[in-house]
């Protein structure tokens, strides 16, 4: 034995320090609800990433290839304000997932599909939108403090 994953080896020592068959329901479920949590971090993560190129690629390069300016769709102030702001909004979702990270999404028994498609439209549409929102937010305060 000894293999499979971390999460499945501590539901694992579980077991065996409780010497009670009947928990392996619950082991279930908490190795389920740590899955689909790393599963939607991971999804809300990759997303975040990408909508963050959208304000720090066309910033950078702009400049030296104009046809770049048509991703630009947040019409961010400068260069510096692109990129200041998508490290400030990247500061902030650390800590703002850090609780989510520790309470984990709640595990609803449903078929996987239907989990997917659900975690997907929450954290996979959320990580797409919520940084467009806050980056260009956080460029207009940046712009209103003068920061640049």
């Amino acid at each position: 034995m000894n293999t499979g994953t971390t999460a499945a080896k501590e539901a694992g020592n579980m077991v065996d320090l409780d010497s009670n068959p009947t928990k392996l329901l619950d082991i279930v479920e908490i190795g389920k609800q740590l899955l689909i949590t790393r599963g939607s971090l991971t999804t809300f993560s990759i997303a975040n990433d990408v909508a963050k190129y959208f304000a720090i690629i066309p910033a950078l390069f702009a400049s030296t290839y104009p046809q770049l300016e048509t991703l630009n769709i947040m019409k961010l102030h400068s260069p510096q304000s692109a990129v200041l702001s998508a490290i400030i909004f990247n500061a902030l979702v650390i800590v703002a997932l850090i609780p989510l990270a520790l309470r984990g999404v709640k595990f609803r028994a449903a078929a996987s599909s239907a989990i997917l498609r659900r975690n997907v439209l929450i954290y996979g549409v959320g990580g797409l939108i919520v940084p467009f929102a806050f980056i260009k937010l956080i460029d207009l305060l940046l712009v209103q403090l003068h920061a640049y």
